[in-house]
């Protein structure tokens, strides 16, 4: 596809995403394509964050204004509010800042665009204080949510939307781009991409991060070896000592670039005391990376949970006659002695109960104790 010269800095990082670029694009440069409410919906990393940015871009900037796309893209355009949150669900009170924020006129551009990233973590009453400002929005203000799918919003929020879904990229598709960007060896990033089931992001670490290809090796093979209460009891912890090792190293540099950031903004010298007035600033900029903690976390054991799911699957389907598609082809072997010994009913009850444990924990069950009671499950073929 070739974009047109006065559109190409904001749309030059979306990929493999023509058909809902042709649409954005119409949108962005013909108000009879426009709609002031979106949902941009797809697998997680298929590029929802990217398009949407882009796509704030093109309607904030002028045609051919590089400058304010660039600052778009940076996040620091002022006619720019994107909620990007690290916590494990979207809080009401930044939904009401939303709102306000959705009823000022642009300040320099020619929208305001307000962008939610992973709006499928918002509960039901925080997607209320949405509704009619989604449905009625200022005529300059464009709303851009993103999430998983449809489904993963409330009806009401999906009936004051104009749904745009994207296309899961081809394993190979994903592997030439990871390729492109990172110099990875064909044969790594190809891996990479099956490891990721096509996540983009995911396979780029996979790619260029051999500790985190062999974390996860070691967490499939470890959880392949669970024969009882106590390897479920040991892999439990395994996996939950590997996430928050992962978090920390996420969380730790950034956490320590706030702070410093913070105190310098409120004038305090480094290792000094801080006053007791400005200590109210410090314990709310902790709370909110505790909480960004906690998500990266969470999000850990999830990924090592698809993992699973990708592992068990695989068994499913040799149990069923077809090998051509395996996501896990380096554990083959394992893979078919299970299929084997296991009846496709047992293998059934062990993706039933993984789907179980993610969907708890994104309450506020124990990591730990969750991935121990579904072991059990993995060990006995029969849910606790």
């Amino acid at each position: 596809m070739t974009l047109a010269p006065d559109i190409a800095v904001p749309w030059g990082a979306v990929w493999g995403q023509d058909d809902a670029l042709a649409t954005l694009q119409a949108a962005a440069s013909d108000p009879a394509s426009m709609t002031h409410a979106w949902l941009i919906t797809g697998p997680p990393g298929s590029g929802r964050s990217t398009l949407a940015t882009a796509f704030a871009a093109a309607l904030i900037a002028e045609p051919g204004d590089e400058a304010a796309m660039r600052q778009v893209i940076a996040g620091t355009h002022p006619d720019l509010t994107a909620l990007r949150t690290e916590a494990v669900v979207i809080r009401i009170e930044e939904a009401r800042r939303l709102v306000e924020r959705a009823s000022y006129a642009p300040s320099l551009g020619r929208h305001r665009v307000i962008v939610v990233e992973d709006a499928d973590r918002m509960t039901e009453r925080t997607s209320n204080v949405l509704l009619k400002a989604l449905e009625e929005p200022p005529e300059q203000t464009v709303w851009v949510l993103c999430a998983p799918s449809e489904a993963d919003l409330l009806p009401t929020i999906r009936s004051r939307v104009r749904t745009l879904r994207l296309r899961e990229p081809g394993i190979a598709d994903v592997a030439r781009l990871i390729v492109s960007r990172t110099g990875a060896a064909p044969e790594v990033a190809e891996q990479a991409a099956r490891h990721a089931q096509r996540h983009i992001g995911m396979a780029q670490r996979l790619a260029t991060d051999a500790d985190a290809r062999a974390r996860r090796d070691d967490t499939l093979r470890g959880v392949l070896g669970v024969r009882g209460v106590g390897d479920a009891v040991e892999v439990a912890g395994r996996i939950v000592q590997s996430a928050t090792e992962d978090a920390k190293a996420l969380t730790a540099e950034r956490d320590a670039n706030e702070r410093a950031a913070l105190l310098r903004t409120l004038g305090i010298a480094e290792g000094a005391a801080v006053p007791p007035a400005v200590r109210s600033q410090l314990s709310a900029l902790e709370d909110e990376q505790k909480r960004r903690a906690t998500r990266s976390l969470r999000d850990g054991i999830d990924r090592v949970l698809t993992d699973l799911q990708s592992m068990f699957r695989d068994v499913l389907m040799l149990q069923f006659g077809r090998d051509a598609e395996l996501i896990n082809i380096e554990l083959d072997a394992d893979l078919r002695a299970l299929a084997a010994a296991w009846s496709p009913e047992r293998t059934l009850t062990v993706l039933d109960r993984i789907a179980e444990t993610r969907r708890n924990l994104e309450g506020n069950v124990a990591p730990t104790l969750a991935l121990e009671s579904m072991l059990v499950t993995v060990a006995s073929g029969r849910t606790p």
